[in-house]
C-alpha cells in the first residue's frame, strides 16, 4: 500500500464553505485546504474572509476564491451561482442565534433566525442543484446542532431552525441519491467560538463545561475534521445521516 494513501484527501476537489469568515466555517475552509481541496469562501464580511483566505494552504497549487455574499439576498445569490464553476462539496454552515423565551418571540425574531439558518441554506442548495453546479459523487454537509434534539430555555428559535435543517437534509439525500449526490448533517455541541465567548461569561462557560463528560467544549477544527470525513471519499456509502459531536453531552 502506498504511504500516500489517504481516503480522507480532498485533492482535486472544490469545496464551497458558507459562513467561512469565522468559527467552524473558517476552520473548515483551512482544514479542507490542508487536505488538498480548493475552497470557495462565502460570507458577508470581506475583511474576515480575507483573513481566512490568508490562512489557506496552497502547497499543491489549489485555487481558492472569496465570494462576498449575504445568502439572504436572493438576487445576489442567483448571480453568484450562475458565475460559479462546478463544485464537489458544499458546506452549509451559516448560522445565527437569538435567545428569547417562547412568550416573547416576535415575527422579526423568527425572520432573523429562520432566514439565515434555514431558508438561505434551502435556497442555496436548491439553486446549486437546479443549475447542476454539484458534480456527480459530490457531498453536501449541513451544520445543524445538538439543539435539534435537545432544547434549553430561550433557544426555541435556534433549536427549531436546526431541527428543520436536519429534516431538509434527509429530503435532499432521498431525492438525489440516484445522482450519487450525498447529504449529511453534523450536530455539534458547544464549540469554542467568538460567538460563545461573547454570549457567556467565563464563569458560565466553566459551569456549563462541567456538564460535558469530556469536561470541555469542542474546538472548531474538531468539527471541521468531521465535516471533511463527510466531504471525502471515505464516506461514500453514507447519506441521510446525522453525526453528533458533543463531548458526550447527549449521554446525560
Amino acid at each position: 500500500m502506498s504511504i500516500c494513501y489517504n481516503p480522507f484527501s480532498l485533492e482535486g476537489k472544490t469545496i464551497l464553505v458558507t459562513g467561512a469568515s469565522s468559527g467552524i466555517g473558517a476552520a473548515t475552509a483551512v482544514e479542507c485546504s490542508r487536505l488538498g481541496g480548493s475552497v470557495f469562501l462565502m460570507g458577508r464580511n470581506k475583511e474576515r474572509l480575507e483573513e481566512t483566505h490568508a490562512r489557506l494552504d496552497c502547497s499543491i497549487g489549489q485555487l481558492h476564491q472569496i465570494l462576498q455574499l449575504d445568502l439572504t439576498d436572493e438576487p445576489a445569490t442567483i448571480k453568484s451561482i450562475e458565475e460559479m464553476d462546478s463544485i464537489d462539496g458544499l458546506v452549509n454552515n451559516v448560522g445565527v442565534n437569538r435567545v428569547k423565551p417562547v412568550t416573547y418571540i416576535k415575527k422579526e425574531d423568527m425572520e432573523y433566525v429562520f432566514n439565515t439558518n434555514l431558508f438561505s441554506c434551502i435556497n442555496l442548495t436548491s439553486m446549486l442543484l437546479k443549475k447542476k453546479k454539484l458534480k456527480k459523487n459530490s457531498s453536501i454537509v449541513f451544520t445543524s446542532s445538538v439543539s435539534a434534539f435537545y432544547n434549553a430555555p430561550g433557544r426555541a428559535l435556534y433549536a427549531s431552525s436546526k431541527a428543520a435543517l436536519t429534516s431538509f437534509m434527509r429530503s435532499v439525500a432521498v431525492e438525489h441519491a440516484s445522482k450519487q449526490i450525498r447529504a449529511n448533517a453534523i450536530h455539534p455541541g458547544m464549540i469554542e467560538t467568538q460567538m460563545i465567548r461573547e454570549t457567556l461569561s467565563e464563569e458560565e462557560r466553566m459551569k456549563d463545561m462541567a456538564e460535558y463528560p469530556l469536561k470541555r467544549y469542542g474546538r472548531p477544527e474538531e468539527v471541521a475534521w468531521a465535516i471533511i470525513y463527510l466531504l471525502s471519499d471515505a464516506s461514500q456509502w453514507m447519506t441521510g445521516a446525522s453525526l453528533t459531536l458533543d463531548g458526550g453531552f447527549m449521554l446525560k
